[in-house]
């Protein structure tokens, strides 16, 4: 039976959830499967991925075959670098040393991504309201600008009045 571990959905429409199970190849998406290894939320600002990380060495030792999408979220939680340095005989001190340094590294990308786009919202967010304040003071000044003339037309209508009277004085 050749096994591989693979996601499985979850979820309501347009809200995925995930979980990572060990399952026979030959099982449709969503079928029965063998073993539950975790789960994975791609939804939020880092997309969170809980997982037993001895059942995944388990099965990888069992020969599973992770797919692309597995083999990416074992990688960034540090199972694969665990599963190669057991391979290559490494000691368990030097395993958790690698491992740690490995999820460092990592959880540091996390961070400066997340700030990264919350700098980029911040930034949308001050262009919007710096938009907004351009758009209040213009329609401010064309409603200023548009009374003005009205006062302004009321003067000259008066001075204009006076001058024939005053024409009509003088003749």
């Amino acid at each position: 039976m050749a096994v591989k571990l693979r996601l499985t959905r979850l979820g309501r429409k347009k809200r995925p959830f995930y979980r990572i199970i060990a399952v026979d190849s030959r099982q449709r998406r969503d079928g029965s499967y063998l073993e539950s290894i975790g789960t994975y939320n791609p939804l939020g600002e880092s997309a969170s991925i809980s997982m037993n990380h001895e059942l995944a060495l388990k099965w990888l030792g069992y020969g599973a075959q992770p797919s692309d999408t597995v083999r990416s979220l074992l990688s960034r939680s540090g199972v694969l670098l665990r599963w190669d340095l057991t391979k290559r005989k490494a000691t368990p001190e030097q395993i958790e040393e690698a491992v740690n340094a490995h999820l460092k590294l990592h959880g540091d990308k996390i961070q400066a991504r997340v700030q990264e786009r919350s700098a980029k919202a911040e930034a949308a967010r001050k262009l919007e309201e710096e938009k907004a304040a351009k758009e209040l003071a213009q329609a401010q000044a064309q409603a200023a600008a548009a009374a003005a003339p009205a006062e302004e037309a009321a003067p000259e209508d008066a001075p204009a009045d006076e001058a024939p009277a005053s024409e009509e004085n003088a003749g």
